[in-house]
């Protein structure tokens, strides 16, 4: 299911798959020709008519998991147009890749494309937007930011203010630093890639940021008491979250702990 809406001049795309289940909500943007993520391949027969109605002169992709990349390939296909990802998203769009089972049934499965890398800034119909690298969702995450019109597209990275499970491969340290760099940003508008337009965004994103520092400063001195990554992952998280399992453990609280103190020991060896 797709609903199509405009807020702040951008023309947002609410994409929710498997509606009344175990559906997940992902939004597109459409700004000033520029069209920001592809959304998920189990939506592409809904997701076609929209990109026949509307005009884009380039893709933007914040990074590749496959609920932002899904229909890049049809796009690549049929819309003659380039697509532009972060150097180190590069190759993982372009090769196959192997999803775990759970993904695959949430956002099916996307096909190789070709695109292009990111430099620093880019450009759309009348407007140059700073591409600025924010890891910690992703090795190849970016956020998109125009001065003047102070719209903030942050991709995956604000998703909710207080988190308490996150993917394997994500790294709180990185967040923390990717959303103090936002943070110095004068944005206005905020837009998420999952929540779509954030009400009172910089706040919320002040919160976020608060939530995470101290999170850091539990487990540290939980560490430094001796407790193990276990232990302290029972301690601060005791609540079995359903997603752990169906995700076969590629989303686990205790991934927030072992990207801290992975950050701790690192920085004690150094």
């Amino acid at each position: 299911m797709i609903h199509v809406s405009e807020e702040d001049g951008v023309i947002c795309v609410k994409m929710v798959t498997r509606p009344g289940k175990i559906g997940r909500t992902v939004y597109m943007y459409l700004v000033d020709g520029m069209l920001i993520d592809t959304g998920p391949a189990i939506l592409k027969e809904e997701l076609v008519p929209f990109y026949k109605e509307h005009s884009f002169d380039f893709v933007t992709l914040t990074h590749s998991h496959e609920d932002h990349t899904g229909t890049a390939s049809w796009i690549m296909q049929n819309r003659n147009v380039p697509i532009y990802i972060h150097p180190k998203g590069k190759a993982i769009c372009e090769n196959p890749v192997s999803y775990p089972k759970y993904r695959r049934i949430t956002w099916g499965i996307r096909d190789p494309f070709e695109v292009y890398s990111l430099g620093t800034t880019i450009q759309s119909n009348h407007l140059e937007w700073n591409v600025i690298y924010t890891p910690g969702h992703a090795e190849n995450h970016v956020s998109l930011y125009h001065e003047e019109s102070g719209r903030l597209f942050a991709g995956d990275l604000f998703l909710t203010p207080e988190p308490k499970i996150i993917m394997k491969d994500e790294s709180i340290p990185l967040m923390i630093e990717s959303i103090r760099k936002l943070l110095n940003l004068e944005f206005k508008s905020l837009f998420c890639s999952h929540t779509g337009l954030v009400p009172n965004g910089r706040m919320m994103l002040k919160r976020k940021l608060s939530y995470l520092e101290n999170l850091y400063d539990k487990v540290k001195d939980l560490y430094h008491q001796g407790y193990t990554v276990t232990e302290t992952r029972d301690i601060m998280f005791p609540k079995r979250y359903q997603l752990i399992e169906f995700s076969e453990g590629e989303y686990d609280t205790l991934h927030i702990v072992r990207s801290i103190v992975r950050d701790i020991t690192k920085k004690v060896e150094f």
